[in-house]
């Protein structure tokens, strides 16, 4: 199926070049990251990572269990308004070891965010640096079917809404928008 979309973008991309002949690649970002010698240690470090939030949700849950020992061997000689305070204090905990694996999982995605974005920068800047030394003026990323690498163009959207009618509001004139392959 990829093959299939990326022999369409390629034709499309030829239709529109009757004068230029453009030059046309494909690269698997994916792959080249993880040939890449430092996400070897970026995934070592978001294991001991995970394993320091896993230690931590089961610190979590010891604590609870014994708390709730405590709860049930101590209830009997507590006051009514005393086992309300304890009982929502064991609740609250009891909620919060539950909901750990969700907030360590988030945890974990954010920290491999963090780490992962000077790396792909980096490919990135060599997949450009690449195709500008081998005169390639469109960069197909494989693993996701986007463009990497294109000649500067122009935005046609301010045309199209002239077209349409549309006004831009005084508040916000310009979209914020991100071009894959393109930098700010």
């Amino acid at each position: 199926m990829k093959k299939l979309i990326v022999a369409a973008v390629v034709l499309t991309l030829g239709f529109f070049s009757a004068s230029a002949q453009n030059k046309i690649g494909f690269i698997d970002t994916d792959q080249l990251i993880g040939a890449m010698p430092e996400s070897a240690k970026i995934d070592a470090e978001i294991k001991e990572y995970q394993a320091s939030l896993g230690q931590q949700g089961q610190d979590m849950a010891k604590d609870a269990d014994e708390k709730a020992a405590s709860f049930i061997k101590d209830s009997a000689k507590m006051t009514p308004t005393m086992k309300e305070i304890k009982r929502d204090e064991l609740r609250k905990l009891i909620d919060q070891v539950q909901s750990w694996n969700q907030i360590a999982g988030e945890k974990i995605n954010q920290k491999a965010q963090e780490k992962i974005a000077p790396v792909r920068q980096k490919a990135f800047n060599a997949i450009k640096e690449v195709a500008k030394e081998k005169g390639y003026n469109y960069v197909l990323d494989a693993s996701t079917n986007v463009l990497l690498v294109f000649p500067p163009a122009d935005d046609l959207l301010p045309f199209v809404k002239a077209k349409l009618g549309i006004k831009d509001s005084p508040v916000n004139t310009t979209p914020k928008t991100t071009i894959p392959g393109k930098t700010n």
